[in-house]
């Protein structure tokens, strides 16, 4: 079994201040969100991306848009010198009532099976209560961050190492 950091994506890696984000030239890292996460993989946690991405349910933009935005975004961390494991998205809406959708925990299971996660030695991170309940439903410890604030995640390193 292994330990991994799982992260929200919106508010957390990147600002969310544009709404629904599928352009990559509106997507912006947030300030340290690269040295954070280099220096939790250094201490040997896998990165996971877990993120609601209601925008594709609701129309606002497609699967294909997200999964080019996420590419281009696995291509800045690999550029960095970080790996993310896998990133999990729910490409529902809230009113199609899935399983994927956190704080339903149904994407944090998945990973659990494909990469053996002891969820006991994992934190998640995230900018919402529902991705709290989310890791709670799995009794993993988290963090909530304030939406878009550099040096959030240097607190959540702090108290983490």
């Amino acid at each position: 079994m292994v330990k991994a950091i799982f992260l929200d994506r919106d508010g957390v890696i990147n600002f969310d201040n544009e709404g629904y984000i599928s352009d990559f030239s509106k997507f912006h890292f947030i300030d340290d969100v690269f040295d954070i996460l280099k220096k939790f993989q250094d201490l040997g946690y896998l990165l996971f991306i877990v993120t609601n991405q209601s925008g594709i349910g609701r129309g606002f933009y497609s699967e294909s848009d997200f999964l080019k935005l996420n590419d281009l975004m696995i291509k800045e961390f690999y550029e960095n010198s970080i790996n993310i494991s896998k990133v999990y998205y729910c490409p529902h809406s809230p009113e199609d009532g899935c399983e994927c959708r956190k704080p339903k925990n149904k994407l944090l299971l998945e990973c659990q099976e494909s990469f053996k996660i002891d969820f006991s030695l994992s934190y998640f991170i995230g900018d919402k209560q529902s991705d709290l309940d989310c890791a709670s439903s799995v009794d993993m410890k988290s963090f909530l961050v304030k939406k878009d604030c550099a040096g959030e995640l240097s607190r959540v390193f702090d108290e983490i190492k």
